[in-house]
């Protein structure tokens, strides 16, 4: 057996910020060296930012991130870290000629092997995926050679993420050929629940492959999405050797034993990747030799947190991304007393301070008194900035110069509150959260240029019972501190802002049940129509009620012009309106009752 010290650098890039991320891939693998490690491996894409979307697709982003693989492969060896190897993602291009239904100048997904100031080797995914967030398709060509090199006596391979999760190809090629590690360089999305099947699949195709399998993934916020790290390291049996901690930067630096390499050629040759299609092996040397034997350090696990940890942390690194790497310092918001408002302005103070979160409250005529003191007592607990803005003279003024009534007169004043934070928003530099959630964006019960305005909507992928159940968590967690939680010496949501009924108070007397089933049911609606796709006899036949089963259909069916004009907002779900749910919006289909 031999020993490799292994570092998996856990690292949040930013899109199209080359030098900046070439700077943190020096940075951090000075930390790896500092530590002993033997090698370092980076993530999907990390020198390019992933998913970097259209830009693959012009030729200057493309050569810019070629030019920046060979230059920082040069930089580490001018700095001392040459004798390190660097595993690091990065967009490359085949070098295929153009032809119909092939991405313009053919580029891959790549990464490369960097040693001595040089590129040692390159692969590319070769599983493209074309599901839910993906469409790679549209913007890579497959990949078809799988490099293993050997380094102090140990064979190691590179694949990349979406050739875990399908079946065939590099993994099957790895058993065949042989290896004593397989390296994976991630960009894998948070959903909720992933990390228990994201385990699973990383033991099965480390027994598959037949060796020790170090999956190293991508953490930080990039639009809709949230990366949330959990990278692992698992034996060739399976059995779990060491992991990160989910949703923050980490050097996972872990020692293992590895079986010396079997095979004492070098060069190439094909293997059959039982997918229909033939991988290229090429083997290449760094050190052929084990390294003198030396205690190993003991291994980290990092501790799971629970579901609506997790959820929350998502939540709170979702915003803090989007609005660090889009230049804002600060947030604004309406602050109206209930839940959902509150819950958005906690995760605000959470992800970037109370200091920088500025919260406007807007009362109407129809606003009642305890609103008004619950969202008072919301910035007296969390020590945000506010500030009050009644906007009943203004509605007038509206009205007396316009008639309006019924639903007009109610959107009104949402327009009214939506035109006061985008105009504090020009003047002042903030970024403006909207406060809606998924249940209401569902079933449109928003008001398009109202309430829907702004830039970021931190709960956007988040049902209205699951607000309740976040808020209840993120009161319970008062006091404490961490890299997702500001230490409010009380619980920041008023008690009262979670246990009174829900209401938008556009007119006398008005509650969200007036217009819309209970939540609890209405949830459990939405969860089967939206995130499981069941058409209409489905959700009968799964114990919905057929007259509410054809309601909700239609109100979610007319609200798709609404969603599309919704701002971003971080997916924690299966399916968030956005990047996964794309339906048309002129659409004569309707679901027939059953």
């Amino acid at each position: 057996m031999a020993q490799l010290r292994i570092a998996l650098a856990q690292t949040n890039p930013v899109v199209g910020d080359l030098a900046g991320n070439a700077d943190r891939l020096v940075e951090w693998t000075g930390r790896a060296a500092d530590r002993g490690a033997h090698l370092v491996v980076f993530t999907e894409m990390f020198l390019t930012g992933y998913p970097a979307e259209d830009l693959v697709l012009r030729s200057s982003f493309v050569e810019a991130s070629i030019a920046a693989i060979e230059d920082v492969a040069r930089r580490l060896a001018d700095e001392g870290l040459g004798e390190i190897p660097v595993v690091v993602g990065y967009v490359d291009r085949a070098g295929l000629a153009p032809r119909v239904g092939q991405p313009k100048g053919a580029p891959l997904d790549a990464a490369a092997l960097l040693h001595r100031g040089r590129v040692v080797t390159r692969t590319a995914k070769h599983h493209l995926p074309n599901y839910g967030v993906f469409d790679e398709y549209r913007y890579f060509v497959r990949g078809d050679r799988l490099p293993i090199f050997r380094l102090h006596g140990v064979d190691v391979a590179i694949a990349i993420c979406e050739d875990l999760w399908q079946d065939g190809g590099p993994v099957s090629v790895v058993a065949e050929a042989g290896a004593g590690l397989l390296v994976v360089p991630n960009a894998s999305p948070y959903e909720r629940e992933k990390d228990d099947v994201r385990l699973e699949l990383v033991s099965r195709r480390a027994r598959e492959a037949g060796c020790a399998l170090a999956y190293a993934n991508q953490v930080g916020g990039q639009d809709e999405l949230v990366f949330d790290g959990d990278s692992i390291i698992v034996s060739a049996s399976g059995e779990l050797v060491a992991r990160a901690a989910q949703f923050s930067e980490e050097l996972l630096v872990t020692d293992l034993e590895l079986p010396e390499a079997r095979y004492g050629g070098l060069g190439s040759f094909e293997v059959d990747a039982r997918d229909g299609t033939v991988i290229t092996v090429e083997r290449v040397e760094l050190a052929a030799f084990p390294v003198e034997p030396y205690t190993p350090q003991p291994p980290s696990v990092a501790p799971r947190l629970d579901d609506l940890a997790e959820i929350y942390s998502a939540l709170v690194l979702g915003v803090r991304d989007y609005v660090a790497k889009n230049g804002f310092r600060s947030v604004i918001l309406g602050l109206s007393g209930g839940i959902d408002s509150a819950l958005a302005a906690t995760i605000a103070s959470d992800a970037v301070g109370p200091d920088w979160v500025y919260a406007v409250m807007m009362p109407s005529r129809y606003s009642s008194e305890h609103s008004l003191s619950d969202a008072r007592e919301l910035v007296d607990r969390q020590g945000i900035n506010a500030r009050l803005v009644p906007i009943a003279d203004i509605v007038e003024a509206f009205e007396k110069e316009i008639e309006l009534s019924g639903l007009a007169a109610e959107n009104l004043q949402a327009r009214v509150r939506g035109m006061i934070l985008m105009g504090l928003s020009n003047e002042h530099g903030h970024l403006v959260l909207t406060t809606g959630n998924k249940s209401e964006l569902a079933v449109g019960y928003s008001t398009l240029y109202g309430d829907s305005a702004g830039g970021f909507a931190p709960i956007k992928d988040v049902l209205k019972t699951q607000v309740w159940e976040l808020s209840r968590w993120r009161n319970a967690q008062a006091g404490t501190t961490g890299d997702f939680l500001y230490g409010f010496d009380r619980p920041p949501i008023p008690e009262n802002s979670i246990s009174k009924e829900p209401s938008a108070e556009l007119r006398p007397g008005q509650r969200d049940i007036d217009s819309l089933p209970p939540y609890d049911v209405l949830d459990r609606l939405l969860g089967d129509y939206v995130e499981k796709d069941m058409g209409s006899a489905r959700l009968v036949a799964a114990g919905h009620d057929p007259e509410l089963v054809a309601r909700v259909i239609r109100l979610v069916d007319l609200a798709e012009y609404k969603r599309r004009q919704y701002p971003p907002g971080p997916k924690i779900t299966p399916k968030n309106f956005g990047r996964d749910r794309r339906l048309p919006i002129t659409n004569r289909w309707r679901e027939q009752a059953p």
